[in-house]
């Protein structure tokens, strides 16, 4: 399947098997193959990512921004391998659970100092 990367991956918001939103498509990442021919071989999302992409002043204000939600520096995107892309339309379907995969480091943040000190966010179904 042939796909233009900034026209059909960045930007696009990722879904996994259950229809729940996970984020975008911030940044793709390469590898080359045993004949040295270049393959996606991971999609990447966060902050970190996205700053990467963006660059400049813009870009590391972003990076920054979200590093002070994280004790572990520096961020590192997550990193979903490109095998578990269903399909791609509107959006990238994963043919995988957001729950199989590891949880974003401002996610974590979040839930322990905002959305854990909601009365009744730990009895909040998914």
């Amino acid at each position: 399947m042939r796909i233009q990367i900034s026209h059909d991956l960045l930007d696009r918001q990722l879904v996994d098997v259950d229809g729940r939103l996970i984020g975008k498509v911030d940044d793709v990442e390469f590898a080359l193959d045993a004949h040295g021919t270049p393959y996606l071989r991971t999609l990447l999302t966060g902050p970190g990512a996205l700053g990467l992409r963006v660059g400049g002043r813009i870009g590391r204000m972003l990076a920054l921004t979200a590093e002070r939600f994280v004790s572990d520096r520096p961020m590192v995107p997550l990193r979903i391998p490109y095998g578990f892309v269903a399909r791609i339309d509107s959006a990238v379907w994963l043919r995988i659970r957001a729950e199989d995969l590891p949880t974003s480091p401002v996610e974590l943040w979040l839930r322990r100092h905002l959305i854990g000190r909601i009365p009744g966010a730990g009895r909040a179904g998914g």
